[in-house]
């Protein structure tokens, strides 16, 4: 049974996974980690029994240790970065929020262990010197996301020449149809109209900065220009995503909006296990497909715009920006439509050469992250 560790076991991913193999029984869980969800994790470690979790905040590992004096607890953020090297795991769930998940990721392959990514941050960021490190290494980068899952199972067995296009679907989130962005509330941008999902990529959807960053990772994932990427809006969320062939042809992922499915195929593929979530396509109807609205959704023009300019950088900048400005946003400290004014002046300001070393790729992620709260500060609320 391969051994495995879920980091960010707390959050969203990371409740799911854990479901998964409850449900499947298929692995053996050894190590969990968490930010400072110490009262969640208490219940994980008496439910799944791992030999170690790490804690990035120190205070808060020492009562996690107080609890379970026997369970191996590492506490500091580098904690992480320890666990996955170590020899007794086979199998990472990377399912850690924002720029936290980057080192992790790069040890993950290092080390040469599997890997399931749900962080996209990591591609988003520094996708030249991930897919590098994947390929010299020999390890397969395996998608967590329910669109680049998709994209994931209908190019197996594909040859990579007869590709036409990757068409990324999209909700539209919740102000897809609305006419303008004054007085949005943070209770109408985190009521997401299908998918259940943690504050900050709930946000993202609603501005479809979270599309933004699939375009950016499917670029690296599949090894595509981003000229053959596409973003289609479908609302009821049931075609996960699609690849168009040279021939029209065009083969799509359809399954319920629920995470556990593609959790599922990345944990076990190419096996497939039983799950309950079952859909009834005549009841469903009929679907949707809509072209997205560029101007009023200029996350999806930055995000092209990064990838024609990717040596400058400029997913970087749009990662960093965008985490601190939806976090600004939730604390009440600027309004929701002042994101994309803090993504569009950063990606003109911050821009720099991409960097082909780890280490100075978080030298830049502080450098671009000091510029852009200063932007931040100027806004006022």
């Amino acid at each position: 049974m391969q051994r495995l560790v879920v980091l960010g076991s707390t959050g969203s991913v990371g409740k799911n996974t854990l479901d998964v193999i409850k449900r499947t029984k298929g692995f053996d869980i050894v190590g969990l980690s968490c930010f400072r969800n110490i009262e969640l994790l208490s219940q994980q470690i008496k439910e799944f029994k791992p030999k170690f979790v790490c804690v990035a905040e120190r205070g808060l590992a020492k009562r996690v240790r107080q609890r379970f004096s026997d369970l191996e607890v590492l506490e500091g953020k580098n904690c992480i970065i320890e666990i996955v090297q170590r020899d007794d795991v086979d199998f990472v769930v990377n399912a850690l929020v924002g720029t936290a998940g980057l080192l992790p990721t790069y040890y993950t392959i290092l080390s040469k262990k599997r890997l399931a990514l749900a962080n996209k941050e990591s591609l988003v960021i520094a996708g030249k010197i991930i897919k590098d490190l994947a390929k010299d290494k020999g390890v397969e980068v395996i998608p967590v996301d329910s669109e680049h899952s998709a994209i994931y199972q209908c190019l197996e067995g594909r040859r990579k020449e007869d590709v036409e296009k990757l068409i990324l679907t999209a909700s539209g989130g919740p102000f897809f149809d609305r006419g303008d962005f004054d007085n949005v509330t943070v209770d109408e941008a985190l009521s997401h109209p299908t998918w259940d999902m943690g504050k900050k990529i709930t946000i993202d959807s609603a501005t479809m900065m979270n599309k933004g960053f699939e375009i950016i990772e499917a670029r690296w994932l599949f090894d595509v220009p981003y000229k053959k990427i596409e973003v289609v809006v479908h609302k009821e969320s049931i075609v996960h995503s699609a690849v168009e062939f040279v021939d029209g042809s065009i083969i799509a992922q359809i399954a319920d909006h629920d995470m556990r499915i593609p959790i599922a195929y990345a944990l076990f593929k190419p096996k497939r296990v039983s799950l309950p979530f079952k859909l009834d396509l005549a009841s469903i109807g009929s679907l949707s497909f809509e072209r997205p609205d560029f101007r009023k959704f200029p996350t999806l023009t930055f995000a092209y715009e990064a990838l024609k300019r990717e040596e400058k950088n400029l997913g970087l900048v749009l990662n960093v920006a965008d985490e601190l400005a939806v976090s600004a946003f939730l604390e009440g400290r600027m309004r929701f439509k002042d994101i994309f004014w803090i993504l569009e002046k950063s990606m003109e300001r911050f821009e720099s050469e991409m960097p082909s070393d780890i280490l100075d790729v978080e030298g830049e992620i502080e450098r671009v992250r000091m510029g852009v709260l200063e932007l931040i500060s100027k806004i006022g609320g």
